[in-house]
């Protein structure tokens, strides 16, 4: 009888986890934005004061979500201004003040091609996964290829293949990683999702594509299991 209740118990805490866990997550980053956003909204548009002047309600109202709101119509206010000639030219003119200052000038420029890498809707991101050797021959790694070398890295390596620039990423946080130049002949390109690769990363190889092992070759099997599969 126990380990029917501990069974049921673990399977239910499997069904109850990743429900509460992504709810949590949601209301905490909701109600960091609020908080984030709403001291900038002028008094008069705070939701405790139109609820007053609209339906006369006199009391302190904590509505999660009202900042998340005006932050998005203030970001596509931004975004389609920034489309418009006077946008270009502000941003332009706000950039040029920038650039004199050294110490923000490379603060700025380094976020400016992140967020430009991230958000960017052309095609520059991950398209493909693949497996090279890492950290030495005979170990292989997740990675994301990302383009073919240009400019003075790809003439200062000496070698003949092209070389691919991949990024390695860290488990289980694969927002930090590694940089790699590969030759393409030492890149496996994978069949697999760059989606379904990122699951693998971050669940440390314990979450596989389509939810189960994908079969093994036998020529790819160590030689006493192909020894069995013969047998």
């Amino acid at each position: 009888m126990f380990g029917a209740l501990r069974t049921s118990f673990l399977t239910g805490l499997v069904v109850i986890a990743p429900i509460g866990l992504t709810m949590w997550l949601l209301w905490t980053v909701i109600g960091w934005v609020d908080g984030f956003v709403l001291p900038f909204v002028p008094n008069a548009y705070q939701p405790e004061n139109i609820l007053r002047t609209v339906f006369g309600i006199d009391a302190p109202v904590n509505i999660r979500g009202v900042g998340v709101v005006m932050f998005l119509i203030f970001t596509v206010f931004v975004g389609w201004m920034a489309k418009g000639i006077i946008g270009r030219s502000m941003i332009n003119y706000a950039e040029s003040l920038v650039d004199r200052m050294p110490i923000v000038r490379s603060i700025y420029n380094g976020l400016k091609q992140i967020a430009e890498t991230v958000f960017s809707q052309t095609e520059s991101n991950f398209e493909t996964a693949c497996l090279v050797q890492y950290p030495r021959p005979g170990i292989w790694a997740i990675a994301f290829i990302s383009t073919t070398a240009k400019g003075e890295i790809n003439s200062r390596i000496p070698i003949d293949d092209t070389l691919m620039s991949v990024f390695l990423p860290t488990t289980p946080n694969p927002t930090s990683g590694f940089l790699l130049f590969v030759p393409r002949k030492d890149v496996i390109e994978l069949d697999m999702t760059v989606e379904d690769a990122a699951k693998l990363v971050i669940s440390a190889g314990l979450v596989y594509p389509n939810g189960h092992v994908p079969p093994v070759e036998p020529a790819k099997l160590p030689e006493k299991e192909r020894e069995k599969l013969s047998a």
